[in-house]
């Protein structure tokens, strides 16, 4: 009987220190991340991903972003097949991912309004990683927080050929939007 009560209590801290642990993590599934790299005068490239994943450590302030290559939507469909076959070979750099740290992240000092911290870390496109720092806004949200913010790369940084035909008719600096809603 001793031994039955023993093996449930440890069961039950397990449990409850399992739950806090977990309670520090805040992630979606659900976040959103556009590009743009238009110029004027010719078609629009642009492109949204709806569903990527992201993990926020609320007590280091670790960021971790994951989106699939082939989940980004065109208003053309021919523009989405080459970006996945000929630009970003998807079929072999299936994801991007973004691992950094959110320098001086408390997360007693973020309010309503977005509040700008620094994310530190290394960008992974293309099978090309690159260290970035990028302004992020972060805000409080039900049940979580909400960060968003935007930079730019250049495709050449992560290995992305654009051909010479049409070399003129793409930015030079790709511009990255994202917005995650980050929950418990």
């Amino acid at each position: 009987m001793k031994k039955t009560v023993i093996n449930f209590l440890a069961l039950v801290l397990i449990f409850v220190a399992s739950t806090n642990v977990c309670a520090q993590k805040l992630i979606t599934k659900t976040g959103s991340i556009k590009f743009q790299a238009s110029v004027p005068s010719y078609e629009e490239i642009a492109a949204e991903n709806k569903s990527v994943s992201a993990v926020l450590e609320q007590s280091t302030g670790d960021l971790a972003a994951l989106v699939l290559i082939k989940g980004f939507r065109f208003k053309v469909a021919l523009m989405e097949e080459h970006f996945n076959e000929n630009y970003m070979e998807s079929e072999k750099f299936s994801k991007a991912t973004l691992k950094g740290k959110i320098d001086d992240f408390d997360i007693s000092t973020v309010t309503n309004s977005p509040k700008n911290f620094t994310l530190k870390g290394d960008l992974t496109i293309h099978g090309k990683t690159k260290p970035v720092t990028v302004i992020i806004k972060i805000s409080k949200a039900a049940n979580g927080v909400n960060a968003s913010g935007s930079f730019e790369v250049k495709p050449e940084d992560f290995d992305i050929e654009i051909p010479s035909l049409v070399r003129k008719k793409v930015a030079d600096k790709i511009k990255i939007t994202y917005n995650f809603l980050l929950v418990k």
